[in-house]
């Protein structure tokens, strides 16, 4: 794994010296952009639309637009220094129940490793989180970015999750359409909720595949051996409009398959059956 961060975590006075890396990979399929006229690939130019030339990496700085056409303008190092030595520092400013947390508030997951010099330190905060079960709500900088982050524990790894803000948080109240009411025909509710319980396991990840990646890729292997890329058309669904029809439609389609005895088998099991009525048994001659 390439270390994308090194610092250390920091609860109350102590320091635990920590590497970052990435705990996800994207595993989008990448293409580039081709003049279809010549199977050329085209590059992205940092032109000056007033200069009318392309300009270097040495001549960019970062502007805000304070209002249309004005900026106010910093230099990289500007930038480097507000961020300060919060830069290296993991800072845990409370400890919480991960169920307190909105799942829309996680961005990016990163496992932390301990320094050299820190594996102590890590072992007594991995296990002190872990017999408490608590998770650390922490602040932190990276590439010039300040994030808040939730400090949890991943099998045997301390890992770290950015997390919005909350003023990054947008207000459902924003969302249009929204029902005022939930006004639901009792039945129609009752079928759906037993849909979901039909529905219902455990999570499993291993069992999701991405079906879009794999059908990407088996194109991209046909047309490199020549072959004709050739895609069975979806099946067509019909637009159930009637909710409970559409309900007793999904629960006929998850319903267990009843498996069906082996011919015989049932004549057998009536032959086995003890008739009604009292056996008939043997008298002892003394």
């Amino acid at each position: 794994m390439h270390t994308v961060w090194k610092g250390a975590i920091s609860f109350g006075l102590v320091h635990v010296p920590v590497k970052m890396f990435s705990a996800t990979e994207d595993k989008d399929i990448s293409m580039r952009m081709i003049h279809k006229d010549c199977n050329t690939p085209l590059n992205f130019v940092r032109k000056c639309q007033h200069c009318d030339r392309e300009v270097e990496w040495g001549e960019i700085v970062r502007g805000y637009e304070y209002e249309p056409g004005s900026f106010v303008l910093f230099e990289k190092d500007e930038l480097e220094k507000l961020t300060g030595e919060v830069t290296k520092e993991i800072k845990i400013l409370d400890f919480v129940d991960l169920s307190d947390i909105d799942p829309v508030y996680f961005q990016k997951t990163y496992y932390l490793a301990p320094n050299e010099t820190g594996a102590g330190a890590y072992s007594l905060l991995l296990e002190a989180m872990r017999q408490t079960g608590k998770i650390g709500i922490a602040k932190v900088s990276i590439r010039s970015k300040s994030s808040l982050a939730a400090i949890r524990i991943i099998d045997r790894c301390i890992a770290m999750e950015t997390i919005f803000y909350p003023d990054e948080i947008r207000s459902v109240e924003h969302v249009p359409n929204l029902p005022e009411q939930n006004n639901v025909n009792e039945k129609e509710l009752e079928m759906a909720k037993l849909l979901i319980g039909q529905l219902a396991t455990t999570f499993e990840p291993e069992k999701y595949k991405d079906d879009y990646r794999s059908t990407v890729l088996q194109a991209i292997e046909s047309k490199v051996s020549g072959q004709q890329v050739r895609i069975a058309p979806e099946p067509h669904k019909a637009n159930v409009i009637d909710l409970m029809a559409a309900l007793q439609a999904s629960l006929e389609a998850v319903k267990p398959v009843v498996t069906e005895p082996t011919p015989g088998t049932t004549e057998k099991a009536k032959a086995a059956k003890p008739r009604k009525g009292k056996a008939k048994t043997k008298e002892t001659i003394g």
